[in-house]
């Protein structure tokens, strides 16, 4: 499958930049997230670098019948109606398996937002696992998959990481791109 996968993304022009690191366990972060279209280059580029992943998803997406298919990519469904504490329920689960690759976007959603959601920085904190940092540029059509770094709980400082690693990055709805910055870092930072 990885080489079909590599192949399709070669015929469409795409290039993969892989610096993912060893680690066993981590937090994956994919920004932006602007167009459908990002989960199907997303899955073309697990497959080609053999990434095997877990990833949060709208309930709705595992109901459909494509729902299995989903599943079996290592979907994971968001009940976003219910307020179950998805932080802790992800810290256990990386604290319980050998292996967690666990992908998420931090916006959440393909809509242009003032901040990015925080439940990754969380996870990662509270598992004790590095982030490391995806990006699907359009502009340039390059995969970018590297920039890991453990976060410190220092959330300004962190975070200049993760804006530096997106500079200049373009989703294909540019227009739906917001800031990259949380509302949890401190206003005067």
């Amino acid at each position: 499958m990885g080489g079909l996968s590599r192949w399709i993304l070669k015929i469409l022009g795409w290039q993969i930049i892989n610096d993912l690191p060893a680690d066993k366990k981590y937090m994956l972060i994919v920004a932006p997230h602007t167009s459908n279209w990002d989960f199907v280059y997303g899955v073309l580029a697990k497959s080609a670098v053999g990434l095997k992943v877990s990833f949060l998803g709208k309930d709705s997406l595992f109901k459909s019948p494509l729902g299995w298919w989903f599943k079996a990519l290592g979907g994971i469904p968001v009940y976003r109606d219910q307020k179950l504490n998805m932080v802790e329920q992800m810290v256990v689960q990386f604290k319980q398996r050998q292996h967690m690759i666990l992908t998420m976007s931090p916006e959440g959603t393909r809509s242009r937002l003032k901040y990015w959601k925080s439940g990754f920085y969380h996870i990662a904190c509270g598992a004790g696992v590095p982030i490391v940092m995806a990006t699907l540029n359009f502009a340039e059509k390059q995969i970018k998959l590297g920039g890991r770094f453990m976060p410190s709980g220092q959330v300004t400082q962190d975070m200049d990481k993760v804006r530096d690693f997106y500079a200049g990055i373009q989703g294909k709805k540019p227009q739906y791109q917001g800031p990259v910055r949380l509302k949890i870092e401190p206003a005067d930072e």
